[in-house]
């Protein structure tokens, strides 16, 4: 079948089988159905839209039949999300499952692995959470202290891990762990499975400014974790561990790229508004300069993620150039959001009630919300340092 032909058939079977309800309510990337065992279903349509395209394998399209898949080819992936973004339909699945963890047991795991985890990810049933960062190791990741002691055929873990998204409303975490201490950092790390609901296991979640917030601190205490979990090798997990942080910038950076695609002229709507400037130029200059400027970057943004995706289309893994699309990403999302403040001026500064508008106030929380977006998934100071060794090049000082 041509690509062409593809787009047909699939145009017209999402345009046959998707839930009026569901049609023109995307607005990102993870506006779909997260799933898991603590999911409290809201909107049975999101479920029937999960249900039918799963039967096609349309919730992990490139994921090979054998664990749910579609088994589509990347450029048929990425036709089949176009036609998603044109009718503002939301993905049926979505969650670090899909964009992290699963990804990497197809590069990484054992066929019993595969066959335990990437099956429930697809369905939705399994919601996945990220066990890296630690009270005394954020940036330099591989400081980690959290340990994972030998006892048979277990590794008896003790730790704690923050910043850990979901962590709540998550049943399986994917973490690091120090299994030998008497060797260099990043030798002694291995990579491991843990079931949420094991004894030892317990969250706590983290307040934010912006007065939402997805993160949590995470607590390991005696937690008993069959070595049939480990990913890769034992004390070998740095790898896998570096491998998954290539998906998660991708992840980021391509997250806020479909965010932010309509952003420009929706500036350019409320600005039209604060200025009582219903049609023609914008009678601020200075305004008109602003919006161009995040106009260029932000289609900058979009030619990065093309060709990182043309990369992978071509087989390659998510290298250091997924550094360049997390920089980018979140400068760019940033870049929205203080010109979005700009814009609305004092109508910006209230937080609720009457006589603000709700495009004011998400604008005022998206904003506080963004300044953690350089932070998370390895510092902008870190992706630089990447950049600058691994791509460019460039010796240390």
């Amino acid at each position: 079948m041509s690509l062409a032909e593809f787009e047909k058939e699939a145009r017209a079977w999402l345009q046959d089988n998707a839930p009026r309800s569901l049609l023109g309510t995307r607005k990102g990337r993870f506006d779909g159905f997260w799933g898991g065992r603590k999911h409290v279903d809201s909107n049975p349509d999101l479920l029937l839209w999960r249900d039918r395209m799963l039967d096609r394998g349309w919730t992990a399209p490139t994921w090979p039949r054998a664990y749910g898949g579609g088994g589509l080819s990347r450029d048929e992936a990425e036709v089949l999300d176009g036609l998603l973004d044109e009718l503002k339909l939301p993905p049926p699945v979505v969650g670090f499952g899909l964009t992290m963890i699963g990804p990497t047991l197809l590069d990484y795991g054992t066929e019993e692995q595969k066959q335990q985890h990437l099956p429930p990810i697809v369905r939705g049933d399994i919601r996945w959470c990220q066990g890296y960062s630690e009270p005394n190791a954020g940036s330099d990741l591989a400081s980690l202290q959290t340990r994972g002691v030998l006892d048979g055929d277990h590794l008896v873990v003790n730790g704690q891990k923050v910043w850990t998204s979901h962590a709540d409303k998550s049943d399986w975490i994917f973490c690091l762990v120090r299994t030998n201490p008497d060797t260099t950092k990043q030798a002694g790390i291995s990579f491991v499975l843990i079931d949420m609901e094991s004894p030892g296991v317990s969250t706590r979640p983290i307040e934010l400014i912006s007065g939402a917030s997805p993160f949590c601190e995470t607590f390991l205490e005696d937690v008993r974790v069959p070595l049939a979990n480990v990913v890769g090798k034992l004390n070998e997990g740095w790898t896998v561990a570096k491998a998954l942080l290539g998906y998660e910038r991708s992840m980021i950076g391509s997250a806020i790229s479909g965010q932010i695609t309509h952003a420009e002229r929706e500036i350019v709507a409320s600005a039209r508004r604060v200025l009582d400037a219903p049609e023609g130029e914008l009678p601020d200059e200075h305004l008109r300069l602003e919006i161009a400027r995040f106009g260029m970057a932000n289609h900058y943004l979009d030619q990065t993620r093309l060709r990182i995706q043309q990369a992978q289309e071509a087989g390659h893994k998510p290298g250091p150039e997924s550094s360049i699309m997390k920089i980018a990403g979140t400068n760019t999302k940033q870049l929205r959001y203080e010109l979005g403040m700009a814009v609305a001026g004092r109508d910006a500064l209230g937080w609720e009630g009457p006589g603000y508008l709700a495009e004011d106030l998400d604008t005022t929380r998206e904003y506080l919300r963004s300044r953690a977006n350089t932070i998370e998934g390895g510092t902008s100071e870190v992706q630089l340092n990447i950049i600058a060794k691994r791509v460019l090049g460039l010796p240390s000082v």
